[in-house]
């Protein structure tokens, strides 16, 4: 079963705190027999007791509220059951999986790696001009995708099945193996997105402008940077025949 199962997790949480969940979805991805991956009928949902109040910030999102949660178990209680499912999981995947991984620590997953499927569709898909998980979901249109599974957003198992189906696409246009390689490094921005260069395609940016995005403190950015530099043969500082600053005379 490991060797065929890929099982996508959405959280939804109390605040920011660093035990803070109070709903965990799954949807499972399998390989058929006929070799394609596909969205199976494994999905369900489970209410997690924070431990804490839920905040009127994040109530406003899921609507989940705190009389929902007070009979619940706790995260230990859950996580192991739901990350390490009898017969084990090939990888878990999420849509940003930075944000389940602070939550789903090794102890829990039992060290499973991890498909972050927004670093994949910023590789596989970086023509599209959005890459949230409910964005990816209406300028695709996921062949399969049942409108009511996938509502409310914002709920985690509805949300868990949106990013299966995105998952499966992906599998259907890239080996695991690259889908997990592409996980474990930042995000590649097909643009630029905020600032003065917003919208512009990184092959359109000087070298400066370049080497200046590269020492920037958000890690996607400086990557994206770099790859575009490393491509034209650059490096991200300046070399020592090479002035830090052109003089104009």
């Amino acid at each position: 079963m490991a060797a065929s199962r890929l099982r996508v997790i959405d959280l939804e949480t109390a605040g920011n705190g660093p035990h803070d969940v109070c709903e965990i979805g799954w949807q499972d991805v399998t390989l058929g027999p006929d070799g394609r991956w596909r969205v199976d009928e494994g999905r369900g949902s489970r209410l997690v007791n924070p431990g804490r109040p839920i905040t009127p910030e994040t109530m406003a999102v899921h609507h989940i509220i705190d009389d929902d949660v007070a009979g619940a178990p706790f995260w230990k209680a859950v996580a192991g059951e739901v990350l390490k499912p009898e017969g084990g999981v090939q990888a878990l995947a999420a849509h940003r999986a930075a944000f389940e991984q602070r939550y789903c620590t090794p102890r829990f997953t039992g060290g499973a790696p991890w498909i972050c499927t927004w670093k994949c569709a910023l590789r596989l898909w970086p023509h599209l001009t959005s890459f949230s998980n409910q964005m990816l979901r209406y300028q695709r249109r996921p062949e399969g995708l049942v409108r009511e599974l996938g509502l409310p957003a914002h709920r985690a198992l509805p949300d868990a099945y949106v990013t299966a189906h995105h998952l499966r696409d992906m599998l259907d246009e890239a080996p695991l193996e690259q889908l997990l390689a592409w996980s474990r490094e930042p995000g590649l921005l097909p643009r630029v997105p905020a600032g003065p260069e917003r919208g512009k395609p990184w092959n359109r940016l000087g070298v400066e402008t370049l080497r200046a995005f590269a020492q920037d403190r958000d890690p996607n950015l400086r990557f994206s940077a770099e790859t575009e530099l490393r491509r034209r043969g650059a490096t991200a500082e300046p070399t020592a025949d090479e002035p830090a600053q052109r003089t104009l005379l």
